[in-house]
């Protein structure tokens, strides 16, 4: 069994797309118009095994409150593993992307979060054990 698609929830489709395929560099793997919203995935890197990213829409009366709540405390909606947190700070602060915690060492793991743009955190980790 393996983890194939996840969902983040995002305030506008369109933004999400070019933040996550800007910046963070995924690469987009289905565009598919829906009506209003759009079946819109994205993965980093091109393995076919790699875990897709849908960037769903807020629609569901349940999504809005669950993601602005998380937001509002500060707690990240998922977490990104890289092999330097420093580094990538570094990188995408020159991009403009907004961070609401520089990188900071937790025990065997390096975080730092930024916001996405389209209503979520992200936490950066690299792990140092």
């Amino acid at each position: 069994m393996k983890l194939h698609t996840v969902s983040i929830f995002v305030d506008d489709q369109q933004q999400a797309l070019d933040f996550y395929t800007g910046p963070l560099g995924f690469e987009v793997t289905a565009d598919v118009p829906l009506g209003e919203h759009r079946w819109l995935t994205v993965r980093l890197g091109s393995a076919v095994e790699a875990t897709e990213v849908s960037l769903e829409p807020k629609s569901h009366p349940a999504v809005a409150p669950f993601t602005e709540a998380l937001a509002a405390d500060g707690i990240p909606y998922c977490a990104l593993s890289v092999d330097d947190v420093h580094a990538e700070h570094e990188r995408l602060t020159g991009l403009g992307v907004t961070f609401t915690q520089p990188p900071t060492e937790m025990g065997p793991v390096i975080v730092a979060v930024l916001d996405d743009t389209c209503g979520n955190l992200l936490q950066l980790a690299q792990f140092t054990s």
